[in-house]
């Protein structure tokens, strides 16, 4: 029988959900948490995604074009396109390819000792404008938006709720979360706008935080508080759903609720953060945004750090 177990930080509580079937991870803006130094990340010996990853998307509930676009071209911008201009997202993505995907690949019996590039290819998407399963769903629910999406073996679907779409433990124990099917092979990622309904929780450093010391919120880099809340959420979900799938290869503290790759460097986007202040940023002078990552078509993200295993620290692109 299969296990899921969810995780979420909320002032350094952590929050256990169980049911059938799955594995699951989920993240929760915590900024005030910080790792005990003598528990270190590391690699537990189990499966990562790599090679070519597959990246299957269903829109849940109503999401405008330019909406999708800007989540779009941030899955773009991690292989797929021309790297953009340095800091980029390409470059964030390398740090979880060469420190924990090429690793893991080439400590991997039979394995050949060859580390590969892996490639994050998006495959189809699926619109469910109308929410056939309502405007309130289950964790079960969620998990089966994800088989609607159809992931390839290797794959990762990738599912968006809407900002009046609810979840349960959206905002009260999770902003996103990460699961898994060991039985085929294949995980997902789930990430809820939080535009209307969490902002302070879930899009922050966009919105003034609900909890914690208290800053001014940063100008989203693509004008809209509620998506760029939710491309810190998916690219720190991303990188655990790659490095972490089913539960057994990199994570930190116990395998029932780890802290991964970007949940270990919480509230941290550029050098010199701390506890309400998210660092050194690069700022957009047309639009006055903060950002730290270029990406396809010229668009602007801001990206959480990831713990850099070689190094033992959390890192920033800028």
């Amino acid at each position: 029988m299969a296990v899921i177990c969810a995780k979420a930080l909320v002032l350094a509580v952590v929050v256990l959900v169980s049911t059938p079937q799955l594995a699951v991870g989920a993240r929760r803006r915590m900024e005030l948490y910080q790792p005990d130094p003598a528990d270190m990340l590391s690699y537990h010996n189990g499966q990562v995604l790599h090679g070519d990853i597959a990246v299957s998307v269903l829109w849940y509930g109503q999401f405008t074009q330019v909406q999708k676009t800007v989540i779009y071209d941030f899955v773009l911008s991690l292989t797929m396109m021309p790297q953009a201009t340095s800091p980029s997202v390409a470059q964030w993505w390398s740090t979880t390819d060469q420190q924990y995907l090429a690793k893991a690949a080439q400590a991997t019996p039979n394995a050949g000792g060859e580390a590969k590039r892996t490639q994050v290819l998006l495959a189809d998407q699926v619109s469910d404008d109308d929410c056939s399963m309502g405007k309130s769903l289950t964790l079960a629910q969620v998990s089966s938006l994800a088989a609607r999406a159809k992931p390839k073996k290797g794959g990762v679907a990738l599912v968006f709720t809407a900002q009046d779409v609810t979840v349960e433990g959206f905002c009260m124990s999770q902003c996103g979360l990460h699961g898994s099917d060991a039985e085929s092979g294949t995980a997902y990622v789930w990430v809820g706008n939080a535009a209307t309904q969490c902002p302070g929780q879930c899009a922050w450093p966009f919105h003034q935080p609900e909890y914690g010391p208290q800053g001014p919120p940063l100008t989203p880099p693509n004008g809209d508080v509620g998506v760029d809340g939710m491309i810190v959420n998916l690219a720190s979900e991303f990188a655990s759903v790659v490095t972490n799938p089913f539960g057994d290869a990199y994570y930190q503290g116990s395998s029932d609720a780890p802290l991964e790759a970007a949940m270990a460097c919480p509230g941290q986007f550029g050098s010199g953060s701390y506890p309400g202040y998210a660092g050194n940023l690069k700022i957009d002078q047309a639009s006055g945004a903060s950002y730290n990552a270029n990406g396809a078509q010229g668009r602007k993200y801001l990206l959480p750090a990831l713990f850099n295993p070689s190094t033992s620290t959390c890192s920033t692109l800028v």
